[in-house]
């Protein structure tokens, strides 16, 4: 067996296609869209680099054994962590491999001496490349597909990272809850959150359709202030929010967002997105134009959802405006025919919005783990 860095357009192409190899009669995989997948690796082989690149660095590896593809792995030099943090963690991601733990300890072990170079003494992942991307090792609830932007990969994965070393660092959760929950908890919420408008004087309201780019991009930016000190989090930048904000107001129904605004600012946004994994799914991740109308048509269609984001500038957080968030989409996701919500993904250190999911009845259905290893 050999680790080799992936250069060559041939090798590159490897990379990308190794995940059908290992997820071919999985039922519950779902491919992620191949041209966002190589902009995220670095590879500029169908399209261009994510942004996340102008400022930070990366490699991608394979296993191989002859002509026989054994795994592959991105190690990840964020230097927007280690500016932030100074605490020597290098990352790693796009993790799949065989079940051999040889093969795994090779790939980490390669990952880790990259990072090494770059002057890194923790290896921490997966994140696929960052926190503000899809990240976490599944390790519970696996008897269902994900959400759309969510991780999968088979139970074994656990025992090739434990075995390696690896140690848990942090764990996520996704909760799930269906439309009949909601009146009990509308009921609940409604004389306190007309308390907290009357109090504040905030103004609800959805997505300007006509300003639709510069209202996602506000969205954006109070995720990138709303979590300032959340474990782990980086801050996107302006060129990540821009391109981000493009993407997203493809796969954005305005019926599902809401904002509040004081004195005529947006200081909270609250959005959700249609699970679009089941059609990624029929289209197997490729894109051609007609793949594309298949994807994003009769987005209304889609009665399952991804609560992805509630937030609240800093400075108003104590004013209780992430409870009139959620107040405020109950109703539009009633109207809208959803019949059921994932949140996700929740920190295990958030015990805010835990026990909030919680207190509501939301069921706690999926644990993703973000693992730790020192570099020696």
């Amino acid at each position: 067996m050999q680790i080799i860095p992936a250069k060559t357009w041939s090798q590159q192409k490897v990379f990308l296609d190794f995940p059908w190899k290992i997820y071919k009669d999985d039922p519950y995989w779902i491919p992620q869209l191949r041209m966002e997948q190589s902009g995220l690796v670095g590879f500029t082989l169908l399209g261009h680099k994510d942004p996340f690149y102008e400022h930070n660095e990366c490699q991608a590896f394979i296993a191989v054994d002859g002509k026989n593809i054994l795994g592959r792995i991105c190690a990840i030099w964020n230097r927007g962590h280690i500016d932030r943090y100074n605490d020597g963690v290098g990352f790693i991601g796009f993790f799949d491999c065989i079940d051999d733990t040889d093969v795994a300890g090779g790939l980490f072990d390669t990952a880790a001496d990259w990072l090494k170079q770059h002057g890194c003494t923790i290896i921490r992942g997966p994140v696929n490349p960052s926190l503000n991307h899809t990240l976490g090792l599944l390790i519970d609830g696996f008897n269902s597909a994900p959400m759309f932007m969510m991780t999968y990969n088979p139970p074994y994965y656990e025992k090739l990272f434990e075995a390696n070393g690896f140690a848990k660092s942090q764990d996520l959760y996704a909760y799930w809850g269906e439309i009949g929950m909601l009146p009990k908890i509308n009921e609940k919420l409604q004389p306190i959150c007309n308390q907290i408008k009357e109090r504040t004087g905030v103004i609800l309201r959805s997505v300007d359709v006509k300003n639709f780019q510069n209202d996602v991009e506000q969205f954006l930016n109070i995720y990138n202030k709303a979590l300032t000190n959340t474990w782990g989090f980086v801050p996107m930048s302006l060129k990540e929010v821009k391109e981000m904000a493009f993407y997203l107001k493809y796969l954005i129904v305005p019926e599902l967002t809401v904002a509040v605004e004081m004195d005529g600012k947006m200081v909270g946004a609250s959005f959700a997105l249609p699970d679009f994994n089941p059609r990624i799914k029929e289209i197997g991740g490729r894109i051609t134009p007609l793949r594309l109308f298949k994807l994003l048509r009769r987005k209304e269609q889609i009665k399952s959802i991804r609560v992805l984001s509630t937030n609240v500038m800093p400075e108003y957080q104590m004013l209780g405006l992430g409870l009139v968030l959620l107040n405020g989409l109950v109703p539009k996701v009633m109207e809208s025919g959803i019949t059921n919500a994932e949140f996700s993904w929740v920190l295990e250190s958030n015990t805010y919005s835990r026990g909030s999911l919680e207190k509501g009845g939301a069921i706690r259905t999926k644990t993703y783990r973000i693992y730790d290893r020192p570099i020696v």
